[in-house]
């Protein structure tokens, strides 16, 4: 699970997982690390691309990218430069993935 502990969507969502007994890695938004190849890959697991996974209303988006004509390499390089940026929670299960808005998506990936 992509989790940022400052994010009341992601700690619902990391509640949920708790609640229902459900065991997932957890990484912290706020400290990891990522790069290129880990959105691009990301991607093809939520089969989605980098504009539904981009958090526009953020005041660095706002700042920076609103109102311009990004491509998808631009906006890959924002996420990488502003994870702040990064839709979240996002659950990682093998090669699925899922944006966990609401938290019970999560049974998407985990519980079949």
């Amino acid at each position: 699970m992509l989790h940022h502990p400052y994010c009341t969507k992601s700690c619902n969502a990391f509640q949920y997982l708790d609640d229902h007994e459900i065991v997932a890695e957890v990484i912290d938004l706020t400290s990891f690390k990522f790069d290129r190849s880990f959105i691009e890959s990301l991607l093809k697991k939520l089969s989605c691309n980098v504009n539904d996974i981009i958090r526009t209303n953020e005041p660095v988006y706002v700042k920076h990218y609103a109102g311009k004509n990004l491509s998808t390499d631009e906006l890959i390089d924002a996420l990488v430069q502003h994870p702040i940026l990064l839709q979240r929670p996002i659950f990682i299960e093998g090669d699925k993935a899922v944006i966990g808005r609401p938290a019970s998506k999560v049974l998407e990936i985990y519980r079949k």
